[in-house]
C-alpha cells in the first residue's frame, strides 16, 4: 500500500478504515512493552511464519525496544542457540531486508526454556523466573502474550499449568499489566469439544485476552471486503436476493498433503479449512453493516448470520466429499492420498469437502451459497464469487445467451489479490456481439507497497490488544454446529470418499451439487 494515502500497511486494519468513521483508531502506534512466550517454537508453523514475523515486525518499527521472546520446547538448547536457530529462520524467510542491527536488538530479548514436556512443573517455574528477570533487565511491564502453536489436546493442560504457577493472570484494571493467549485452530473437533476448551481456556483468561487465530481474517483482501461493501455505492444496493444469484467461496490447493499425516489423518478438508476459513468468509460476506468496526459488532453481525445458517435435510443431496487418487499433476507422477506415507490405507478422511448452505434472512433467503476446499485440485486459489442474476435478454435477443454469462464479482484471496468486475460488452466490429470481459483490480499494480503478511498483523493487534480480526467462542461454536451434521453423516457411512484426479476440480458428486440447481463452478 502508498503510506502517502492510505498510512502504514501495518495498522489494524479495521482501525485504519474508522479513522472517517465510526469507531476508535490506534494510527499507526507501535506495540507497549511486553514479552512473548512460545510453545512450540520449533515446529513447522513457528519457523516458515511465526518467527519471520516477529522480525518484520521489528524491522517495520512496530515492536518497542523492551520486546522479549521466550521459547518453549524439548531441545536441549541454551539462549545462545535458540538465537541462532531463530536468525536462520529469518534470513530465509523474512519478508523485509536483513539489518544486523535490527537482528542484535531483537536477539538480546530472545530466552529458551528447555522442558520435558508440557507438564514439566520445573520449567514452569523457570520460565516464571525469567519472565521477572526481562522485566527487571529489559523493561517488558509484566505484559505477557503466551502463543501456543502447539495441538489442540494440550491446550487445555499448558492454560492450566501457566494459571497454577503464576503466569496467566486476569486484569483488574486497564493498568495493570495484561496476560493474553493466542490459540491456534483447530479449536475442537466438533461444537461439543469446542464448548469444552472454550471453557478451559476462559476459565484462565478472560474471554477478551483469549485471541484465536484465523490467519485468513489477517489477509488484506479479506479485510478490503467490507470497504468494498459499505464504502462503494455501487455494490451494496445489489447485495440481496434480488440481484444475487448464488454465492462461491472456494479455497483450492494443488498439493497434497505434504507429510502431514499425523495431522491430517481424521480432520480431513472440512474440519480444516470449511469449519474456519470459509465459514468466516461467508459470514463476511453476507453480514449486515456493523454500527461500527468496533470487535463486538463485529462479531454481533457475524453470529447473526451463522446462526441464521440453514442445515438441509437432505445432507447427501446438499454435500460431497472426495479423496484425491494417484495420477500425474504438473507433468509429475503423484500418489494417491491413501498411499501417502503414515496413512492407514483404509482411511475415509476427505480430501475435498463442498457444501450448499442457505442463509435464512430477508436479504438472503432463495440465494444459496456453495462452499469448497480440496487438495490436489487443478489451482492454488481462495476467492469469493458473487454471481449475479441474469440480465432479461430483450435487446440482444439474436445473441446467443451462451455468448455472454451472469455478472460476477470475484473476490481473490490469494493469490494475486484483488478483485475482478466481468461484465458483458460488444465485441468491435460493426455487428452486435456480445462477449464476457473483465475489469481487473490487482493490489500488486494498485499500490506500491505489498501488503503485510497475514501473521504480522494478527501478532501485532494481540500485543496492542485489538480483538476484531479474531472469532470468539460463539462464532467458533456456531461453525460447528453447522457442520457438524454433515460430518456425523460422513462418519456413519460405511464407504470411502468419492476418488478424484489430480489437477481436476474435485469428483463428479462436487459438480452435481450445483448442476442439479442449473448452475456450475467457477473454473479459476
Amino acid at each position: 500500500m502508498s503510506r502517502g494515502v492510505h498510512g502504514d500497511p501495518l495498522a489494524p486494519a479495521l482501525a485504519r478504515s474508522t479513522r472517517t468513521g465510526r469507531g476508535s483508531s490506534n494510527g499507526s502506534r507501535p506495540a507497549g512493552d511486553c514479552a512473548m512466550v512460545m510453545f512450540g517454537v520449533t515446529g513447522d508453523l513457528a519457523r516458515k511464519k511465526l518467527l519471520p514475523a516477529l522480525y518484520d515486525l521489528a524491522n517495520r518499527g512496530r515492536l518497542p525496544e523492551s520486546f522479549s521472546l521466550v521459547g518453549f520446547g524439548r531441545r536441549d538448547w541454551d539462549d545462545a542457540e535458540f538465537a541462532r536457530q531463530v536468525k536462520g529462520h529469518v534470513q530465509e524467510r523474512a519478508r523485509t531486508d536483513f539489518h544486523e542491527n535490527v537482528w542484535e536488538k531483537l536477539a538480546a530479548g530472545l530466552r529458551f526454556i528447555q522442558a520435558d514436556g508440557f507438564e514439566d512443573d520445573d520449567a514452569y517455574q523457570r520460565l516464571g523466573q525469567v519472565l521477572v528477570d526481562l522485566q527487571d533487565e529489559r523493561g517488558t511491564g509484566g505484559n505477557h502474550a503466551f502463543y501456543l502453536s502447539i495441538p489442540p489436546n494440550s491446550f487445555e493442560m499448558v492454560c492450566q499449568k501457566l494459571s497454577s504457577h503464576g503466569l496467566a493472570r486476569r486484569s483488574q484494571s486497564p493498568e495493570d499489566p495484561w496476560s493474553r493467549v493466542i490459540i491456534e485452530k483447530p479449536f475442537g473437533h466438533d461444537e461439543c469439544s469446542a464448548h469444552e476448551l472454550n471453557q478451559a481456556v476462559e476459565r484462565v483468561f478472560a474471554s477478551n485476552d483469549v485471541f484465536r487465530i484465523d490467519h485468513y481474517l489477517g489477509k488484506e483482501t479479506v479485510q478490503n471486503l467490507l470497504a468494498l461493501r459499505f464504502a462503494n455505492r455501487l455494490f451494496e444496493p445489489l447485495w440481496n436476493n434480488q440481484h444475487i444469484d448464488h454465492v462461491q467461496i472456494t479455497m483450492a490447493e494443488d498439493i497434497g498433503i505434504e507429510g502431514r499425516a499425523s495431522y491430517y489423518d481424521g480432520v480431513g478438508a472440512a474440519r480444516d479449512v470449511i469449519q474456519n476459513h470459509l465459514l468466516q468468509l461467508l459470514a463476511l460476506t453476507a453480514m449486515e453493516e456493523p454500527i461500527s468496526f468496533d470487535a463486538d459488532h463485529l462479531r454481533r453481525e457475524k453470529e447473526k448470520v451463522l446462526e441464521a445458517v440453514h442445515v438441509p435435510t437432505d445432507l447427501g443431496a446438499a454435500s460431497a466429499r472426495g479423496q484425491y487418487d494417484a495420477g500425474t499433476q504438473d507433468g509429475a507422477d503423484v500418489v494417491g492420498f491413501l498411499q501417502e506415507e503414515g496413512f492407514d490405507p483404509a482411511s475415509t478422511t476427505e480430501t475435498y469437502a463442498a457444501f450448499k448452505l442457505d442463509i435464512h434472512t430477508r436479504r438472503w433467503d432463495g440465494v444459496p451459497f456453495y462452499l469448497r476446499s480440496g487438495k490436489r485440485l487443478g489451482k492454488r486459489v481462495t476467492e469469493i464469487v458473487v454471481m449475479f442474476k441474469r440480465a432479461p435478454n430483450l435487446l440482444f435477443t439474436e445473441a446467443d445467451e451462451n455468448q455472454f454469462g451472469q455478472n460476477a464479482l470475484i473476490i481473490r484471496i490469494q493469490p494475486n489479490e484483488g478483485a475482478t468486475l466481468r461484465l458483458a460488452s460488444k465485441v468491435p466490429g460493426t455487428g452486435m456481439e456480445i462477449r464476457d470481459v473483465d475489469m481487473d483490480f490487482s493490489y500488486g499494480r494498485s499500490f506500491t507497497e505489498e501488503s503485510p503478511e497475514a501473521y504480522e498483523r494478527l501478532i501485532l493487534d494481540v500485543l496492542l490488544g485489538e480483538p476484531p480480526l479474531f472469532p470468539r467462542h460463539r462464532e467458533v461454536e456456531l461453525s460447528w454446529r453447522i457442520l457438524d451434521p454433515f460430518i456425523q453423516r460422513w462418519e456413519a457411512m460405511d464407504e470411502h470418499p468419492e476418488p478424484y484426479i489430480p489437477g481436476s476440480w474435485g469428483p463428479a458428486s462436487a459438480h452435481e451439487l450445483l448442476s442439479r440447481d442449473g448452475r456450475s463452478w467457477r473454473v479459476p
